[in-house]
């Protein structure tokens, strides 16, 4: 039984720490720096902490199979791809729409392995989707948004973050051989990183920007909470739990970056809004308390 709820429960947390990228990022464009500097400090801070887990713990990478060099590479670079897609969607959407449709990784996510396995969703899943979407549009207020104002560039790049990020839990739900989950992690933050730098500012690092300013703080801690920590639980639960429950469990994500907004940002929380955020965790646990409940009988 314990076995069963910890897997879950490192999903749960790894999504609660990408939760609060966003607060931290609007906190670092407050103290005057870009959201693209935010984003690449948080890759090259992560890559070097994953680098030092990875010294510290071993001396070699072992062989790798085809299989599992695809995985690696397909892995890092759909991390690195969905912060920078997600990043252009937020020239374009509110915080709050923004928020909703990136959510959209739960069902693309299920649907998905869905098409992987053959398989039509099971009732738990399907009640437990009504759940996320209604408490998705009222925990990030949408109902207050006017829709209309909204380019179409925003509907897309949100849209394929979501995806992106759907197809990132379900590659990282494919084990490697041989492979340890700290070594996973430095070479997906490494190929994350190398990704990062090609398209947005790795001139931070050679301009003085990441060591000279306060920016080397930012990026510690959107390298742990958006690199080190996420990465490193996924690789450890999401092949034990799978890649439909995994996208559901990671719904947490909403109501952690709602909660870390009013905390840190002083936004404001409205009824609707904690309602919404309620209807998010029922719809989140649903689909493991009805699984345990349907085995145990």
């Amino acid at each position: 039984m314990k076995s069963q709820l910890l897997y879950p429960l490192l999903i749960v947390i790894a999504s609660s720490s990408y939760g609060v990228l966003s607060t931290i990022i609007k906190v670092a464009m407050g103290h005057g720096f870009t959201t693209s500097e935010a984003v690449t400090s948080q890759y090259i801070v992560g890559f070097v902490l994953a680098l030092i887990l990875f010294l510290f713990t071993r001396k070699s990478i072992p062989k790798i199979n085809k299989s599992g060099i695809i995985t690696i590479l397909a892995a890092g670079a759909l991390t690195a791809n969905t912060g920078m897609i997600y990043g252009l969607a937020l020239n374009y959407l509110t915080a709050s729409l923004g928020v909703v449709l990136f959510f959209q990784f739960t069902w693309i996510g299920l649907f998905i392995d869905c098409m992987i396995h053959k398989r039509l969703p099971n009732r738990f899943e399907a009640l437990s989707l009504l759940f996320l979407f209604g408490g998705t549009l009222l925990a990030a207020g949408v109902l207050d948004t006017d829709l209309s104002t909204i380019p179409w560039q925003g509907w897309v790049y949100g849209l394929l973050a979501a995806t992106s990020f759907a197809i990132f839990i379900q590659v990282n739900s494919r084990q490697i051989e041989g492979m340890s989950t700290i070594t996973r992690t430095f070479l997906m933050s490494l190929v994350a990183v190398i990704v990062i730098s090609i398209f947005l500012s790795p001139e931070i690092v050679w301009n003085g920007t990441l060591f000279k300013t306060n920016l080397w703080i930012f990026g510690i801690i959107l390298g742990i909470f958006g690199i080190i920590l996420p990465i490193l639980l996924f690789s450890i639960a999401v092949p034990k739990v799978g890649g439909a429950l995994s996208s559901i469990l990671s719904a947490m994500e909403l109501p952690v970056a709602i909660i870390a907004s009013v905390i840190i940002l002083h936004e404001t929380l409205t009824i609707l809004q904690l309602f919404g955020i309620v209807l998010v965790l029922i719809g989140m646990v649903l689909p493991t308390v009805l699984a345990q409940r349907k085995n145990a009988a």
